[in-house]
């Protein structure tokens, strides 16, 4: 192995996350950053549809990326969480999660607030996730 060829292999992958949604930028459901969305299911289950690594192979497993974001879903959160706590860009979170509500496995909630009105509580959330940064 070259002291080249060593560098290139720990370098993180920036394409991984835009492959996962197959180049798609655009999502079936509005999800604002402040769209909550919770799972419904386990993360140890076979997925179906576009995320799945090979839909054709008996018991195909979830992509890692995936399993993390029902995991973490288990626990109400919003889109913007969701980007930043797994630090995937919120494109992709948002086209991986309209893919995982449109197969039931995570519901979406809304924002959690009326007409014209913020909610406090998130804005809140927010700046202490901002904070920790």
């Amino acid at each position: 192995m070259t002291a080249g060829s060593g560098r290139a292999a720990r370098r993180p992958a920036r394409v991984r996350p835009y492959s996962l949604t197959g180049g798609r930028t655009r999502s079936g459901h509005v999800l604002l950053v402040e769209t909550f969305v919770a799972s419904l299911e386990p993360a140890d289950g076979p997925v179906d549809g576009p995320l799945d690594p090979a839909p054709d192979t008996p018991g195909a497993r979830m992509p890692p990326e995936i399993r993390a974001i029902i995991e973490l879903c288990r626990r109400m959160r919003s889109v913007a969480e969701v980007s930043a706590m797994l630090k995937i860009p919120l494109g992709v979170v948002r086209v991986l999660l309209s893919d995982l509500a449109d197969q039931g496995k995570i519901r979406v909630y809304g924002t959690g607030r009326g007409p014209g009105q913020p909610d406090r509580a998130l804005l809140e959330r927010v700046l202490v996730g901002l904070r920790r940064l």
